[in-house]
């Protein structure tokens, strides 16, 4: 099985898609509407009442909306893997770990506002790693804060991704203050655009549901979460380790998109922290940038009878806690 999703034969996209669709079987047979636990920002309100207007509360509409996503996202974060060189060949690998890490968890395939905030994160890493390569840099750090901006108003902590603009900058080029000031100007952008449009049209009562952040330190009880955490962990640090086998040899523009990975991960696992009302489920935010080290740990490993064990032990898992728990 390893062997085809480390091939970048554009077939493989057709595979990619069957796999989604036998991972995540369970989901379809017993579907969720959208995730509403008072966290959500003013325009993930407005998307999910728009769209149960047309459909009503489907379960099996958001659902599917919730599947497309995560296959969409797969084949995008595969993409700009491959169009950045980050594995020696093109490959599916990363996809294929998304979308196996995403079903760890039922709450990962539920329509949220994380959903929503990785698709947008997707253009923002993929700004990211073209900094290296800028004479200025102005232009892409105001569009990346406007994007972080963007994912405030469906998650309001989202905008702590400020930080990973922030340390991306610093490690991608020399600092530049007006880069930093300007990549603020347009995180505050979106909402005060929202802001006038909201006191023009006599709604300003709903300017409180820009922002609702919280800290929190939860104390996590649920078995599966954990069982999520541990393994999700475990595929970060080892394909961490891996990476050091061929740090060395990399350009050093490789050298610092992964280095922005790794912040990328530890900013993902703070934000859920910050929630108006705490929720594993904001935790797949940090789901991406961790499926690229355990697409790593699958590349790595040469040996494909290796590698398929390994992906049998987590599929198997997965299966396990879908259809044999409570």
């Amino acid at each position: 099985m390893i062997k085809f999703f480390r091939s970048g034969n554009p077939l493989t996209v057709l595979l990619l898609f069957l796999y989604m669709l036998f991972i995540k079987f369970y989901y379809l047979l017993h579907p969720s509407t959208y995730l509403a636990d008072g966290s959500e920002g003013l325009l993930y309100k407005w998307l999910v009442n728009w769209l149960a207007g047309m459909v009503g509360p489907s379960p099996v509409f958001f659902t599917f909306l919730a599947l497309m996503l995560l296959f969409i996202q797969s084949l995008l974060l595969a993409r700009i893997v491959n169009n950045h060189r980050l594995f020696a060949k093109d490959t599916y690998l990363p996809a294929m770990s998304y979308l196996l890490l995403t079903s760890l968890l039922q709450s990962w395939n539920v329509f949220s506002p994380a959903l929503i905030v990785n698709t947008v994160m997707l253009w923002i890493f993929s700004s990211i790693t073209d900094l290296y390569m800028r004479n200025s840099a102005r232009d892409v750090s105001f569009n990346i804060g406007f994007a972080l901006g963007i994912c405030g108003l469906f998650y309001f902590p989202s905008v702590l991704f400020v930080a990973l603009l922030f340390l991306s900058l610093l490690i991608m080029r020399a600092f530049r203050l007006a880069e930093w000031i300007i990549g603020l100007m347009g995180i505050i952008c979106p909402f005060y655009l929202l802001g006038t449009w909201l006191f023009l049209t006599n709604r300003w009562e709903l300017i409180s549901d820009l922002w609702n952040i919280r800290a929190n330190l939860p104390v996590i009880t649920d078995y599966k979460v954990w069982g999520a955490l541990i393994g999700g962990m475990l595929f970060f640090v080892t394909g961490w380790l891996m990476l050091q086998r061929t740090f060395k040899k990399m350009l050093i523009q490789g050298r610092k998109i992964w280095a922005t990975v790794v912040i990328y991960v530890v900013v993902a696992m703070l934000v859920p922290l910050f929630s108006g009302h705490f929720s594993p489920t904001y935790w797949i935010l940090a789901v991406m940038p961790v499926s690229l080290f355990a697409g790593n740990v699958f590349w790595t490993i040469t040996n494909n009878t290796v590698a398929n064990a390994v992906h049998i032990l987590v599929l198997a898992y997965v299966i396990i806690m879908q259809y044999f728990s409570n």
